[in-house]
């Protein structure tokens, strides 16, 4: 796995809300969901490590990345003589994984990292990349409150694992607790009570 986590890494140099930072995270979501609900963590850490490595392609030239990545992830573990009946599981967890994607995880490692990647997005780290991304496409606050209510508000209840429903209770709480907050000192006009 190491091999794994040093190439995506020397693949994914820059930060951002999708950057390195974001992958580990996931990981270890993905690490302490699968142990509890029995995946295959020899299918799901690799899928994991390599879900957003596209990512930066799919700035530059719209290619959506979890195809493109799961494409760059069957070439890599094909070529390191990875373990070929584990590769297709990757491979299938990774073009699944997305918010927006239309494609159904259908393995329990699918769904972990789904449910993973969704985590990521609520809570204050997710706040704190929500606010990340809006500024690295020359928004502000109120387009960072625009997709907190969009697709954030919405991500509890697009679980698939108990143990991923748990966090997101709680991270979910945070969330709405902070957008009332900053509603209402966005609408007070600054003035003191």
């Amino acid at each position: 796995m190491d091999q794994i986590r040093d190439y995506v890494e020397t693949a994914l140099q820059e930060s951002g809300s999708h950057g390195f930072d974001h992958i580990l995270r996931v990981t270890h979501l993905c690490e302490a969901i699968g142990r509890v609900e029995g995946a295959d963590m020899r299918v799901l850490i690799p899928a994991a490590l390599f879900h957003d490595i596209a990512r930066p392609l799919e700035d530059e030239r719209g290619i959506p990345h979890e195809e493109e990545g799961a494409r760059i992830a069957e070439g890599y573990l094909n070529a390191v003589h990875y373990d070929a009946d584990r590769i297709p599981g990757i491979a299938h967890a990774i073009r699944t994984h997305r918010y927006r994607s239309t494609a159904t995880p259908e393995t329990l490692e699918a769904q972990i990292l789904s449910d993973a990647d969704k985590l990521d997005a609520i809570g204050a780290v997710g706040l704190a990349r929500t606010f990340l991304r809006a500024g690295e496409h020359g928004g502000g606050i109120q387009d960072a409150v625009d997709h907190i209510g969009e697709k954030l508000l919405k991500l509890k209840s697009l679980m698939y694992t108990d143990g991923a429903r748990h966090i997101a209770e709680e991270r979910h709480a945070f969330l709405t607790r902070f957008v009332e907050n900053l509603e209402g000192e966005m609408h007070s006009g600054g003035r003191s009570r």
